[in-house]
Protein backbone atom coordinates (compact mmCIF):
# COMPACT_ATOMS: atom_id res chain seq x y z
CA UNK A 1 0.00 0.00 0.00
CA UNK A 2 2.88 2.40 0.65
CA UNK A 3 4.15 1.65 -2.85
CA UNK A 4 0.70 2.25 -4.33
CA UNK A 5 0.46 5.59 -2.51
CA UNK A 6 3.89 6.56 -3.87
CA UNK A 7 3.03 5.57 -7.44
CA UNK A 8 -0.31 7.38 -7.23
CA UNK A 9 1.60 10.60 -6.60
CA UNK A 10 4.54 9.99 -8.96
CA UNK A 11 2.69 8.57 -11.97
CA UNK A 12 -0.69 10.25 -11.71
CA UNK A 13 0.12 13.53 -9.99
CA UNK A 14 -2.34 13.04 -7.13
CA UNK A 15 -0.83 14.76 -4.11
CA UNK A 16 -0.41 12.78 -0.90
CA UNK A 17 -2.24 15.59 0.90
CA UNK A 18 -5.24 14.95 -1.36
CA UNK A 19 -5.10 11.24 -0.56
CA UNK A 20 -5.20 12.08 3.14
CA UNK A 21 -8.11 14.43 2.58
CA UNK A 22 -10.04 11.74 0.72
CA UNK A 23 -9.28 9.21 3.44
CA UNK A 24 -10.46 11.41 6.29
CA UNK A 25 -13.57 12.48 4.40
CA UNK A 26 -14.39 8.82 3.82
CA UNK A 27 -14.16 8.13 7.55
CA UNK A 28 -16.47 11.06 8.30
CA UNK A 29 -18.94 9.95 5.62
CA UNK A 30 -19.03 6.43 7.06
CA UNK A 31 -19.60 7.70 10.59
CA UNK A 32 -22.38 10.02 9.40
CA UNK A 33 -24.03 7.09 7.64
CA UNK A 34 -23.94 5.04 10.83
CA UNK A 35 -25.19 7.92 13.02
CA UNK A 36 -27.90 10.10 11.42
CA UNK A 37 -28.11 12.13 14.68
CA UNK A 38 -24.46 13.10 14.40
CA UNK A 39 -24.80 16.52 15.98
CA UNK A 40 -26.14 14.89 19.17
CA UNK A 41 -23.28 12.40 19.51
CA UNK A 42 -20.31 12.77 21.84
CA UNK A 43 -17.36 12.04 19.54
CA UNK A 44 -13.82 11.41 20.78
CA UNK A 45 -11.00 11.36 18.21
CA UNK A 46 -7.65 9.85 19.23
CA UNK A 47 -4.78 10.83 16.92
CA UNK A 48 -1.16 9.77 16.70
CA UNK A 49 1.57 11.97 15.24
CA UNK A 50 1.84 10.12 11.90
CA UNK A 51 -0.28 9.91 8.78
CA UNK A 52 -2.92 7.82 10.56
CA UNK A 53 -3.38 10.69 12.98
CA UNK A 54 -3.56 13.04 10.00
CA UNK A 55 -6.45 11.00 8.59
CA UNK A 56 -8.16 11.32 11.97
CA UNK A 57 -7.70 15.10 11.99
CA UNK A 58 -9.28 15.35 8.52
CA UNK A 59 -12.17 13.18 9.73
CA UNK A 60 -12.67 15.45 12.76
CA UNK A 61 -12.78 18.52 10.51
CA UNK A 62 -15.40 17.02 8.21
CA UNK A 63 -17.46 15.84 11.17
CA UNK A 64 -17.40 19.37 12.58
CA UNK A 65 -18.49 20.75 9.21
CA UNK A 66 -21.49 18.40 9.42
CA UNK A 67 -22.56 19.89 12.74
CA UNK A 68 -20.80 17.51 15.13
CA UNK A 69 -18.56 18.65 17.99
CA UNK A 70 -15.67 16.16 18.08
CA UNK A 71 -13.11 16.28 20.86
CA UNK A 72 -9.59 15.78 19.49
CA UNK A 73 -6.74 14.28 21.52
CA UNK A 74 -3.23 14.23 20.07
CA UNK A 75 -0.85 11.65 21.54
CA UNK A 76 2.21 13.79 20.92
CA UNK A 77 3.32 17.39 21.17
CA UNK A 78 2.12 19.48 18.26
CA UNK A 79 5.68 20.26 17.14
CA UNK A 80 6.35 16.51 16.73
CA UNK A 81 3.73 16.24 13.97
CA UNK A 82 5.15 16.60 10.47
CA UNK A 83 4.30 16.35 6.80
CA UNK A 84 0.70 16.18 5.65
CA UNK A 85 -0.46 15.44 9.18
CA UNK A 86 0.99 18.81 10.32
CA UNK A 87 -0.94 20.59 7.57
CA UNK A 88 -4.18 19.03 8.78
CA UNK A 89 -3.36 19.77 12.41
CA UNK A 90 -3.18 23.47 11.48
CA UNK A 91 -6.46 23.19 9.56
CA UNK A 92 -8.17 21.57 12.53
CA UNK A 93 -6.90 24.23 14.91
CA UNK A 94 -8.81 26.81 12.88
CA UNK A 95 -11.99 25.02 13.98
CA UNK A 96 -11.29 23.59 17.41
CA UNK A 97 -8.86 22.82 20.19
CA UNK A 98 -6.39 19.97 20.48
CA UNK A 99 -5.64 18.25 23.77
CA UNK A 100 -2.06 16.98 23.88
CA UNK A 101 -1.82 13.64 25.67
CA UNK A 102 1.82 13.00 26.50
CA UNK A 103 1.68 11.63 30.05
CA UNK A 104 -0.20 8.95 31.99
CA UNK A 105 -1.87 11.72 33.99
CA UNK A 106 -3.13 13.39 30.82
CA UNK A 107 -4.53 10.06 29.62
CA UNK A 108 -6.30 9.47 32.92
CA UNK A 109 -8.06 12.83 32.55
CA UNK A 110 -9.86 11.66 29.39
CA UNK A 111 -10.99 8.30 30.84
CA UNK A 112 -14.40 9.69 31.79
CA UNK A 113 -14.80 11.02 28.26
CA UNK A 114 -14.00 7.61 26.78
CA UNK A 115 -16.56 5.97 29.05
CA UNK A 116 -19.27 8.46 28.05
CA UNK A 117 -18.48 8.72 24.32
CA UNK A 118 -21.01 7.69 21.68
CA UNK A 119 -18.31 7.41 19.01
CA UNK A 120 -14.57 6.84 19.38
CA UNK A 121 -12.40 7.40 16.30
CA UNK A 122 -9.16 5.42 16.54
CA UNK A 123 -6.40 7.15 14.55
CA UNK A 124 -3.54 6.37 16.92
CA UNK A 125 -1.36 3.88 15.03
CA UNK A 126 -1.46 2.96 11.35
CA UNK A 127 0.06 0.39 9.03
CA UNK A 128 3.60 1.53 9.77
CA UNK A 129 3.58 -0.11 13.20
CA UNK A 130 6.53 -2.45 13.76
CA UNK A 131 6.17 -4.78 16.73
CA UNK A 132 3.63 -4.41 19.54
CA UNK A 133 2.11 -1.11 20.62
CA UNK A 134 4.10 0.29 23.52
CA UNK A 135 4.00 3.00 26.12
CA UNK A 136 1.17 5.50 26.20
CA UNK A 137 -0.36 4.15 22.98
CA UNK A 138 -0.64 0.66 24.48
CA UNK A 139 -2.29 2.08 27.60
CA UNK A 140 -4.70 4.10 25.45
CA UNK A 141 -5.66 0.96 23.50
CA UNK A 142 -6.39 -0.89 26.74
CA UNK A 143 -8.41 2.08 28.01
CA UNK A 144 -10.57 2.22 24.88
CA UNK A 145 -11.28 -1.51 25.08
CA UNK A 146 -12.04 -1.28 28.79
CA UNK A 147 -13.94 2.00 29.00
CA UNK A 148 -15.61 2.63 25.63
CA UNK A 149 -17.88 -0.40 25.85
CA UNK A 150 -20.99 1.51 24.81
CA UNK A 151 -19.34 3.55 22.05
CA UNK A 152 -19.20 2.86 18.33
CA UNK A 153 -15.44 2.42 17.90
CA UNK A 154 -14.29 3.32 14.38
CA UNK A 155 -10.73 2.42 13.37
CA UNK A 156 -9.01 4.51 10.71
CA UNK A 157 -7.32 2.24 8.14
CA UNK A 158 -6.42 -0.44 10.73
CA UNK A 159 -7.18 -0.95 14.43
CA UNK A 160 -4.32 0.50 16.45
CA UNK A 161 -1.84 -2.15 17.56
CA UNK A 162 -2.66 -4.56 14.74
CA UNK A 163 0.19 -5.58 12.40
CA UNK A 164 -0.78 -5.04 8.78
CA UNK A 165 1.13 -7.99 7.32
CA UNK A 166 0.52 -10.88 9.73
CA UNK A 167 -2.44 -12.58 11.37
CA UNK A 168 -1.22 -12.53 15.00
CA UNK A 169 -0.99 -9.43 17.15
CA UNK A 170 1.97 -9.35 19.58
CA UNK A 171 0.41 -6.68 21.80
CA UNK A 172 -2.87 -4.92 22.63
CA UNK A 173 -5.20 -4.08 19.74
CA UNK A 174 -8.23 -1.79 19.54
CA UNK A 175 -11.49 -3.75 19.41
CA UNK A 176 -13.25 -1.85 16.62
CA UNK A 177 -16.89 -2.03 15.64
CA UNK A 178 -15.92 -0.98 12.13
CA UNK A 179 -12.67 -0.36 10.29
CA UNK A 180 -12.51 1.97 7.29
CA UNK A 181 -9.45 0.86 5.36
CA UNK A 182 -8.17 2.64 2.27
CA UNK A 183 -7.83 1.39 -1.31
CA UNK A 184 -7.63 -2.31 -0.40
CA UNK A 185 -7.66 -4.51 2.71
CA UNK A 186 -4.46 -5.20 4.57
CA UNK A 187 -3.42 -8.83 4.97
CA UNK A 188 -3.51 -8.70 8.75
CA UNK A 189 -7.18 -7.66 8.75
CA UNK A 190 -8.58 -10.60 6.87
CA UNK A 191 -8.33 -13.73 9.02
CA UNK A 192 -8.67 -14.74 12.66
CA UNK A 193 -7.52 -13.98 15.25
CA UNK A 194 -6.83 -10.41 14.06
CA UNK A 195 -10.08 -10.18 12.11
CA UNK A 196 -12.02 -10.36 15.35
CA UNK A 197 -10.66 -6.89 16.23
CA UNK A 198 -11.67 -5.36 12.88
CA UNK A 199 -15.45 -5.38 13.19
CA UNK A 200 -17.10 -4.58 9.91
CA UNK A 201 -14.40 -4.01 7.29
CA UNK A 202 -15.21 -1.17 4.90
CA UNK A 203 -12.90 -0.53 1.93
CA UNK A 204 -12.86 3.12 0.87
CA UNK A 205 -11.18 4.25 -2.36
CA UNK A 206 -9.16 7.44 -1.95
CA UNK A 207 -8.07 8.04 -5.54
CA UNK A 208 -5.40 5.46 -6.35
CA UNK A 209 -6.07 4.01 -9.83
CA UNK A 210 -7.16 0.37 -9.66
CA UNK A 211 -4.65 -0.67 -12.32
CA UNK A 212 -1.84 -0.11 -9.81
CA UNK A 213 -2.83 -3.31 -8.05
CA UNK A 214 -5.14 -5.14 -10.44
CA UNK A 215 -2.32 -5.46 -13.00
CA UNK A 216 0.20 -6.74 -10.44
CA UNK A 217 0.32 -10.52 -10.84
CA UNK A 218 2.42 -10.87 -7.69
CA UNK A 219 -0.62 -9.93 -5.61
CA UNK A 220 -2.24 -13.31 -5.03
CA UNK A 221 -4.48 -12.60 -2.04
CA UNK A 222 -7.89 -11.22 -3.01
CA UNK A 223 -10.75 -9.76 -0.97
CA UNK A 224 -14.06 -10.99 -2.38
CA UNK A 225 -16.25 -8.04 -3.26
CA UNK A 226 -18.38 -7.33 -6.36
CA UNK A 227 -15.49 -5.88 -8.35
CA UNK A 228 -13.86 -9.34 -8.45
CA UNK A 229 -16.71 -10.60 -10.64
CA UNK A 230 -16.76 -7.93 -13.34
CA UNK A 231 -15.35 -10.40 -15.87
CA UNK A 232 -18.26 -12.85 -15.55
CA UNK A 233 -21.21 -12.40 -17.96
CA UNK A 234 -23.90 -12.28 -15.29
CA UNK A 235 -26.46 -10.53 -17.48
CA UNK A 236 -28.27 -13.04 -19.70
CA UNK A 237 -28.54 -12.53 -23.44
CA UNK A 238 -32.03 -12.52 -24.95
CA UNK A 239 -31.41 -15.37 -27.39
CA UNK A 240 -30.52 -18.02 -24.79
CA UNK A 241 -32.30 -21.10 -23.43
CA UNK A 242 -31.99 -23.50 -20.51
CA UNK A 243 -29.28 -25.46 -22.27
CA UNK A 244 -27.13 -22.34 -22.36
CA UNK A 245 -26.79 -22.40 -18.58
CA UNK A 246 -25.73 -25.97 -18.05
CA UNK A 247 -27.04 -29.05 -16.27
CA UNK A 248 -25.92 -29.72 -12.69
CA UNK A 249 -26.01 -33.22 -11.20
CA UNK A 250 -26.32 -33.36 -7.40
CA UNK A 251 -25.46 -36.72 -5.83
CA UNK A 252 -26.69 -36.53 -2.27
CA UNK A 253 -29.04 -37.78 0.42
CA UNK A 254 -29.90 -40.97 2.28
CA UNK A 255 -32.64 -42.28 4.52
CA UNK A 256 -33.12 -39.61 7.20
CA UNK A 257 -31.03 -37.04 5.30
CA UNK A 258 -33.20 -36.24 2.33
CA UNK A 259 -33.16 -32.54 3.24
CA UNK A 260 -29.44 -32.28 2.47
CA UNK A 261 -30.07 -33.41 -1.09
CA UNK A 262 -33.02 -31.05 -1.49
CA UNK A 263 -31.15 -28.03 -0.13
CA UNK A 264 -28.23 -28.63 -2.48
CA UNK A 265 -30.62 -29.00 -5.40
CA UNK A 266 -32.48 -25.81 -4.53
CA UNK A 267 -29.19 -23.94 -4.16
CA UNK A 268 -28.15 -25.05 -7.65
CA UNK A 269 -31.46 -23.96 -9.19
CA UNK A 270 -31.40 -20.57 -7.50
CA UNK A 271 -27.84 -20.04 -8.76
CA UNK A 272 -28.78 -19.97 -12.40
CA UNK A 273 -28.22 -23.52 -13.67
CA UNK A 274 -30.52 -24.25 -16.60
CA UNK A 275 -31.28 -27.76 -15.34
CA UNK A 276 -30.67 -29.54 -12.04
CA UNK A 277 -30.97 -33.27 -11.41
CA UNK A 278 -30.70 -34.73 -7.92
CA UNK A 279 -29.54 -38.35 -7.88
CA UNK A 280 -30.49 -39.88 -4.55
CA UNK A 281 -31.22 -43.34 -3.09
CA UNK A 282 -34.51 -44.80 -4.28
CA UNK A 283 -36.14 -44.88 -0.79
CA UNK A 284 -35.92 -41.08 -0.40
CA UNK A 285 -36.44 -39.96 -3.99
CA UNK A 286 -40.11 -39.14 -3.47
CA UNK A 287 -39.33 -36.94 -0.49
CA UNK A 288 -36.65 -35.00 -2.35
CA UNK A 289 -38.88 -34.49 -5.39
CA UNK A 290 -41.55 -32.81 -3.26
CA UNK A 291 -39.34 -29.93 -2.16
CA UNK A 292 -39.27 -28.06 -5.45
CA UNK A 293 -41.12 -29.06 -8.62
CA UNK A 294 -38.35 -27.67 -10.84
CA UNK A 295 -35.91 -30.31 -9.56
CA UNK A 296 -35.45 -33.43 -11.65
CA UNK A 297 -34.53 -36.64 -9.86
CA UNK A 298 -32.78 -39.92 -10.60
CA UNK A 299 -33.10 -43.01 -8.36
CA UNK A 300 -29.96 -44.77 -7.15
CA UNK A 301 -29.85 -48.35 -5.92
CA UNK A 302 -29.69 -48.36 -2.14
CA UNK A 303 -28.16 -50.40 0.64
CA UNK A 304 -30.34 -51.88 3.35
CA UNK A 305 -29.81 -48.69 5.36
CA UNK A 306 -31.10 -46.44 2.59
CA UNK A 307 -27.73 -45.15 1.36
CA UNK A 308 -26.15 -45.28 -2.11
CA UNK A 309 -24.92 -48.77 -3.02
CA UNK A 310 -21.32 -49.23 -4.18
CA UNK A 311 -22.23 -50.94 -7.44
CA UNK A 312 -23.84 -47.71 -8.76
CA UNK A 313 -20.33 -46.42 -9.51
CA UNK A 314 -18.98 -49.80 -10.57
CA UNK A 315 -21.56 -50.29 -13.30
CA UNK A 316 -22.60 -48.33 -16.36
CA UNK A 317 -25.17 -46.48 -14.26
CA UNK A 318 -22.64 -43.84 -13.14
CA UNK A 319 -21.58 -42.96 -16.69
CA UNK A 320 -25.23 -42.89 -17.69
CA UNK A 321 -25.91 -40.30 -14.97
CA UNK A 322 -23.01 -38.13 -16.17
CA UNK A 323 -24.25 -38.03 -19.77
CA UNK A 324 -25.47 -34.56 -20.71
CA UNK A 325 -24.35 -32.94 -17.46
CA UNK A 326 -21.88 -30.06 -17.21
CA UNK A 327 -21.02 -30.12 -13.47
CA UNK A 328 -21.39 -32.48 -10.51
CA UNK A 329 -21.72 -31.96 -6.76
CA UNK A 330 -21.40 -34.91 -4.40
CA UNK A 331 -21.58 -35.48 -0.69
CA UNK A 332 -24.39 -33.86 1.32
CA UNK A 333 -26.21 -36.43 3.41
CA UNK A 334 -24.62 -39.50 1.80
CA UNK A 335 -23.39 -40.94 5.16
CA UNK A 336 -20.18 -42.89 5.71
CA UNK A 337 -21.65 -46.37 5.33
CA UNK A 338 -18.89 -48.64 4.03
CA UNK A 339 -20.75 -49.41 0.81
CA UNK A 340 -21.40 -45.73 0.17
CA UNK A 341 -17.77 -44.83 0.86
CA UNK A 342 -16.76 -47.27 -1.90
CA UNK A 343 -19.28 -45.62 -4.22
CA UNK A 344 -17.84 -42.15 -3.53
CA UNK A 345 -14.22 -43.22 -3.97
CA UNK A 346 -14.91 -44.94 -7.29
CA UNK A 347 -17.20 -42.20 -8.61
CA UNK A 348 -14.76 -39.40 -7.79
CA UNK A 349 -11.89 -41.18 -9.49
CA UNK A 350 -13.99 -41.78 -12.58
CA UNK A 351 -15.65 -38.36 -13.06
CA UNK A 352 -14.33 -36.29 -15.98
CA UNK A 353 -16.64 -33.33 -15.22
CA UNK A 354 -15.93 -30.45 -12.82
CA UNK A 355 -16.78 -31.91 -9.42
CA UNK A 356 -17.64 -30.16 -6.14
CA UNK A 357 -16.97 -32.53 -3.25
CA UNK A 358 -18.48 -31.81 0.15
CA UNK A 359 -19.49 -33.33 3.50
CA UNK A 360 -19.63 -37.14 3.34
CA UNK A 361 -18.00 -36.97 -0.07
CA UNK A 362 -14.92 -35.66 1.75
CA UNK A 363 -15.31 -37.96 4.73
CA UNK A 364 -15.02 -40.90 2.37
CA UNK A 365 -11.34 -40.06 1.95
CA UNK A 366 -10.49 -39.78 5.66
CA UNK A 367 -6.71 -39.48 5.97
CA UNK A 368 -6.20 -40.57 2.34
CA UNK A 369 -6.79 -37.22 0.67
CA UNK A 370 -3.59 -37.56 -1.38
CA UNK A 371 -5.47 -39.81 -3.82
CA UNK A 372 -7.64 -36.85 -4.81
CA UNK A 373 -4.92 -35.61 -7.12
CA UNK A 374 -5.29 -38.74 -9.26
CA UNK A 375 -8.90 -38.16 -10.35
CA UNK A 376 -9.84 -37.61 -14.01
CA UNK A 377 -11.48 -34.16 -13.95
CA UNK A 378 -11.33 -30.76 -12.23
CA UNK A 379 -12.07 -30.85 -8.49
CA UNK A 380 -13.19 -28.39 -5.81
CA UNK A 381 -13.45 -29.51 -2.19
CA UNK A 382 -15.49 -27.58 0.39
CA UNK A 383 -14.50 -28.71 3.90
CA UNK A 384 -15.36 -27.06 7.18
CA UNK A 385 -12.42 -27.01 9.66
CA UNK A 386 -13.32 -30.41 11.15
CA UNK A 387 -13.46 -32.08 7.74
CA UNK A 388 -10.23 -30.39 6.69
CA UNK A 389 -8.57 -31.63 9.87
CA UNK A 390 -9.46 -35.23 9.00
CA UNK A 391 -8.21 -34.78 5.44
CA UNK A 392 -4.82 -33.40 6.44
CA UNK A 393 -4.36 -35.37 9.67
CA UNK A 394 -4.43 -32.37 12.04
CA UNK A 395 -6.82 -31.06 14.66
CA UNK A 396 -9.49 -28.49 13.86
CA UNK A 397 -7.66 -26.04 16.13
CA UNK A 398 -4.48 -26.46 14.08
CA UNK A 399 -6.41 -25.88 10.86
CA UNK A 400 -7.99 -22.73 12.29
CA UNK A 401 -4.62 -21.38 13.42
CA UNK A 402 -3.24 -21.74 9.87
CA UNK A 403 -6.33 -21.31 7.71
CA UNK A 404 -4.69 -19.61 4.75
CA UNK A 405 -1.57 -21.77 4.76
CA UNK A 406 -3.59 -24.99 5.13
CA UNK A 407 -5.92 -24.09 2.27
CA UNK A 408 -3.07 -23.15 -0.09
CA UNK A 409 -0.90 -26.15 0.80
CA UNK A 410 -3.83 -28.53 0.26
CA UNK A 411 -4.80 -26.91 -3.03
CA UNK A 412 -1.26 -27.48 -4.32
CA UNK A 413 -0.97 -31.00 -2.93
CA UNK A 414 -4.31 -32.17 -4.33
CA UNK A 415 -4.21 -30.03 -7.50
CA UNK A 416 -7.71 -28.94 -6.51
CA UNK A 417 -9.56 -25.81 -5.52
CA UNK A 418 -10.10 -25.69 -1.76
CA UNK A 419 -13.04 -23.82 -0.24
CA UNK A 420 -12.23 -23.76 3.48
CA UNK A 421 -15.50 -22.76 5.12
CA UNK A 422 -16.01 -20.74 8.27
CA UNK A 423 -15.58 -17.13 9.34
CA UNK A 424 -13.92 -15.50 6.32
CA UNK A 425 -14.22 -18.51 4.03
CA UNK A 426 -11.13 -18.98 1.85
CA UNK A 427 -11.07 -20.12 -1.79
CA UNK A 428 -7.56 -21.40 -2.54
CA UNK A 429 -6.37 -22.20 -6.05
CA UNK A 430 -3.65 -24.68 -7.09
CA UNK A 431 -1.74 -21.78 -8.69
CA UNK A 432 -1.26 -20.09 -5.31
CA UNK A 433 -4.06 -17.52 -5.41
CA UNK A 434 -6.44 -17.17 -2.48
CA UNK A 435 -9.75 -15.33 -2.16
CA UNK A 436 -11.05 -14.31 1.27
CA UNK A 437 -14.79 -13.84 1.59
CA UNK A 438 -16.28 -10.62 2.93
CA UNK A 439 -19.89 -11.77 3.49
CA UNK A 440 -21.74 -14.02 5.93
CA UNK A 441 -22.70 -13.94 9.61
CA UNK A 442 -22.85 -16.25 12.66
CA UNK A 443 -26.51 -17.00 12.03
CA UNK A 444 -25.40 -19.23 9.18
CA UNK A 445 -23.89 -21.65 11.70
CA UNK A 446 -26.88 -23.96 11.38
CA UNK A 447 -27.54 -27.28 9.69
CA UNK A 448 -27.99 -27.22 5.92
CA UNK A 449 -26.32 -23.96 4.98
CA UNK A 450 -23.25 -25.86 3.77
CA UNK A 451 -25.49 -28.02 1.57
CA UNK A 452 -26.92 -24.86 0.03
CA UNK A 453 -23.37 -23.64 -0.71
CA UNK A 454 -22.55 -26.94 -2.41
CA UNK A 455 -25.56 -26.49 -4.66
CA UNK A 456 -24.69 -22.87 -5.42
CA UNK A 457 -21.16 -23.83 -6.47
CA UNK A 458 -22.47 -26.64 -8.65
CA UNK A 459 -25.09 -24.41 -10.27
CA UNK A 460 -22.60 -21.66 -11.08
CA UNK A 461 -20.09 -24.20 -12.39
CA UNK A 462 -22.75 -25.73 -14.62
CA UNK A 463 -23.42 -22.24 -15.97
CA UNK A 464 -19.89 -20.84 -16.36
CA UNK A 465 -17.73 -23.96 -16.54
CA UNK A 466 -14.36 -24.38 -14.86
CA UNK A 467 -12.08 -22.31 -17.12
CA UNK A 468 -12.13 -19.43 -14.63
CA UNK A 469 -13.12 -21.58 -11.70
CA UNK A 470 -11.47 -19.61 -8.89
CA UNK A 471 -13.61 -16.57 -9.71
CA UNK A 472 -16.76 -18.68 -10.18
CA UNK A 473 -16.25 -20.41 -6.83
CA UNK A 474 -15.52 -17.04 -5.25
CA UNK A 475 -18.80 -15.69 -6.61
CA UNK A 476 -20.65 -18.65 -5.12
CA UNK A 477 -19.10 -18.16 -1.71
CA UNK A 478 -19.80 -14.41 -1.84
CA UNK A 479 -23.45 -14.86 -2.89
CA UNK A 480 -24.01 -17.53 -0.24
CA UNK A 481 -22.74 -15.22 2.50
CA UNK A 482 -24.62 -12.21 1.14
CA UNK A 483 -27.85 -14.22 1.00
CA UNK A 484 -27.23 -15.13 4.63
CA UNK A 485 -26.73 -11.46 5.49
CA UNK A 486 -29.92 -10.44 3.70
CA UNK A 487 -31.85 -13.23 5.39
CA UNK A 488 -30.49 -12.15 8.79
CA UNK A 489 -31.76 -8.62 8.17
CA UNK A 490 -35.29 -10.03 8.02
CA UNK A 491 -35.13 -13.04 10.33
CA UNK A 492 -32.32 -12.16 12.72
CA UNK A 493 -29.26 -14.36 13.18
CA UNK A 494 -30.66 -16.61 15.90
CA UNK A 495 -33.67 -17.86 13.92
CA UNK A 496 -31.88 -18.12 10.57
CA UNK A 497 -32.20 -21.49 8.79
CA UNK A 498 -30.83 -22.83 5.51
CA UNK A 499 -34.04 -22.36 3.52
CA UNK A 500 -33.93 -18.65 4.43
CA UNK A 501 -30.58 -18.49 2.62
CA UNK A 502 -32.08 -20.14 -0.47
CA UNK A 503 -34.99 -17.67 -0.48
CA UNK A 504 -32.60 -14.71 -0.23
CA UNK A 505 -30.42 -15.77 -3.17
CA UNK A 506 -32.41 -13.81 -5.80
CA UNK A 507 -31.92 -10.61 -3.79
CA UNK A 508 -28.24 -11.42 -3.35
CA UNK A 509 -27.83 -11.73 -7.13
CA UNK A 510 -29.64 -8.43 -7.71
CA UNK A 511 -27.59 -6.63 -5.06
CA UNK A 512 -24.33 -7.96 -6.53
CA UNK A 513 -25.25 -7.02 -10.09
CA UNK A 514 -26.13 -3.50 -9.00
CA UNK A 515 -22.82 -3.17 -7.15
CA UNK A 516 -20.83 -4.39 -10.16
CA UNK A 517 -22.57 -2.06 -12.60
CA UNK A 518 -22.29 1.01 -10.36
CA UNK A 519 -18.67 0.44 -9.35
Amino acid sequence: MREIDRLTTERYGIASLDLMENAGRGVADTIAGRHPNLEQCWITVLCGKGNNGGDGLVAARHLAERGARPSVHLFAKAEEVGGDAAVNLRRWRELGAVNEVTTEEALEKISAELAAADIVVDALLGTGLSGPARGLAATAIDDVNRLARHADVIAVDIPSGMPSDSFDSPGPVIDADATITFTAPKIGQLLPPNAEHVGRLIVHEIGSPRELWESDESLKLHWLEPGEFRGLPLRRAANTHKGTYGHALIVAGSYGKSGAAALAGMGALRSGAGLVTVATPQPVLGIVAQYMPELMTEPLDATGRGTVAAHVAESGRWQELLTGKTAVAMGPGLTTEADTVRFVQTAVADCPLPLVLDADGLNAFGNAAAVLKDRRGPLAVTPHPGEMARLVGNSAAQVQSRRLETALESARAWNAFVVLKGFRTIVASPDGRAFVNSTGNPGMATGGTGDVLTGILAGLTAWFGASNWATVLGLGVYLHGLAGDLAAERRGEISLVATDVVRALPRAFCRTLEAIEHA
